[in-house]
């Protein structure tokens, strides 16, 4: 009887396990099955669009549909559109909710404020939201700002131009009238003329620099660098404005270092000295001296050399100086109409000085004249440098005058006493 009941206790016992054990394994896997709740709180991405996300170049954010920010870029971040793990830019926010309840893709743009400045500064971004699955958002933004600013300054260019070129085309309208009405008069005749061929060679001129200045920018110089001599360009320089400066008996003298050779586009850079001696020219009283100098110097990114190039003429006031590389500026707007300039001499030398891998400062001191400077790099460590400091074509920063290009620089320094040219 006793043997019975222990028999019958074991059985219950090893009942109870077996029941115990399957019962703990069934609330593990209902603790794993995915529910509705789970599915709510915690989404996934799809396979494959995290990898899509980072690689791409627009500012991206993945929202949930509680607004949460499941993914956001790097970028997004310094945008500033996520703050605490939330789309922190309303209209987009709202844009997010549209997409989500009817799953249409929309597009907006928008000037958002910059993070930091205090200075009303705005980001002008395109965004685009798109579903992606049945829960989740896309939102995509791209940062226009320097796309509108590159644009301005387009627009600016080419409306200085249509109005640079309808000054001398208007004069040779009027002028050509004028010949007509005296045809009876060959003094009146040979007046008009004369004035015409002055307005003619005006627009030849503008027209001649204008694809200058598309040039440098549009061109690479490493495509047809060569070692040039300095002395060979100063040379070129001076017999280019011999005839001006004779004309206003006005001195040339060239010296400094010889046998100094830059590694560049020989005319880009002929075309570059040979404007800042003409600039020089024509900006100085008669009788007076230009002087042009080349010396190398050291410096800490490589051996550089430097041609100056002083004049004893009106001089530059420190707000102009700020200036005087844009296009189309003009110090004194009357007396570059006397002497024929249109405004886009020294933006030529601006540009060929970057894309040679060097830069172009100014001196000057109004009533005492001014020094321009050419810093280019030196044959033997050029092309480091040229690839290091290349200039994409129209990339407008022309317009930022407070790039550097206007350092003031001292003319005094110790240069050799140049040579006296006939």
């Amino acid at each position: 009887m006793n043997a019975a009941v222990a028999a019958a206790a074991a059985i219950a016992g090893v009942l109870t396990g077996v029941i115990a054990m399957l019962a703990f394994r069934w609330s593990e896997r209902d603790l794993k099955r995915p529910t509705r709740t789970s599915l709510h709180t915690d989404p996934v991405l799809p396979p494959g669009v995290d990898t899509v996300l980072s690689v791409l170049r627009s500012s991206a954010v993945v929202l949930d549909e509680a607004d949460a920010v499941v993914k956001a870029s790097s970028a997004a971040y310094a945008l500033g559109l996520v703050r605490g793990g939330k789309l922190a830019v309303d209209p987009m926010l709202q844009m997010a909710r549209d997409t989500r309840r009817d799953g249409e893709i929309r597009q907006v743009e928008l000037d958002l404020p910059r993070r930091g400045t205090g200075r009303g500064e705005a980001l002008a971004v395109s965004a685009r939201v798109a579903p992606l699955g049945s829960r989740l958002v896309l939102l995509l933004v791209e940062d226009l700002t320097e796309a509108r600013r590159i644009e301005a300054v387009r627009r600016d260019f080419v409306a200085n131009v249509s109005h640079e070129l309808k000054t001398p085309v208007g004069a040779l309208s009027l002028l050509s009238e004028a010949v007509m009405d005296a045809s009876d008069d060959p003094e009146a005749v040979e007046r008009f003329a004369g004035r015409m061929q002055i307005e003619a060679t005006r627009l030849t001129n503008l027209v001649q620099e204008l694809i200058d200045l598309s040039r440098v920018q549009n061109d690479d110089p490493l495509e047809d660098a060569e070692p040039v001599r300095a002395d060979d360009l100063v040379a070129e320089a001076v017999d280019r404005c011999r005839h001006q400066a004779g004309t206003k008996q006005i001195t040339m003298a060239a010296g400094g270092t010889a046998d100094l050779s830059i590694w560049g586009n020989r005319g880009q850079l002929a075309a570059a000295l040979g404007n800042l001696v003409e600039n020089a020219v024509n900006y100085s009283p008669a009788r007076t001296r230009v002087g042009i100098a080349a010396r190398g110097v050291t410096a800490p990114g490589g051996d550089l050399i430097e041609i100056a190039v002083t004049d004893q003429g009106i001089g530059i006031s420190e707000k102009d100086r700020e200036r005087v590389f844009e296009r189309f500026y003009r110090v004194d707007p009357a007396r570059s109409r006397a002497t024929g300039g249109t405004g886009l001499g020294l933006a030529i030398v601006k540009h060929v000085a970057a894309s040679h891998g060097g830069e172009v400062t100014v001196w000057s001191a109004e009533g005492q004249g001014s020094t321009f400077t050419l810093r280019l790099p030196e044959a033997g460590a050029a092309r480091d440098r040229v690839t290091t400091h290349h200039m994409p074509g129209l990339d407008e920063e022309d317009e930022q005058p407070t790039d550097g290009t206007t350092t003031v620089t001292s003319p005094f320094d110790p240069l050799p006493a140049p040579e006296v040219l006939p």
